[in-house]
């Protein structure tokens, strides 16, 4: 299962390579993506801490990571943003930009 980031754990818990899907419940493309990041978070378990933030429950990391528009989904490498998507994006499409980071 994904790791479920908040306001409170995500300075401890976002680590090394990140994906952090930012995302609401109200949220309809969501939702479509939610499967692939369900996917993710066990094939890169291990290499990668994958993980979704509800937005309407965390503000403080949105507002940080100037997050606008969801489904957002952000690639850390280090506490540094290493890979931005704004949309519905595949999980072939995720895949390939967790494994840039890891490279």
């Amino acid at each position: 299962m994904a790791f479920e980031f908040t306001d409170a754990n995500f300075e401890t818990e976002a680590k090394g390579v990140t994906l952090v899907d930012f995302w609401a419940e109200w949220c309809g493309p969501c939702h479509i993506i939610a499967p692939h990041i369900e996917a993710l978070s066990q094939e890169y378990a291990g290499k990668a801490k994958i993980g979704k933030l509800d937005v309407d429950n965390n503000p403080t990391v949105a507002q940080k990571y100037g997050i606008r528009s969801i489904p957002t989904v952000i690639i850390l490498k280090d506490g540094e943003i290493f890979d931005k998507h704004v949309g519905v994006a595949s999980k072939a499409q995720l895949a390939q930009k967790i494994e840039a980071a890891l490279a």
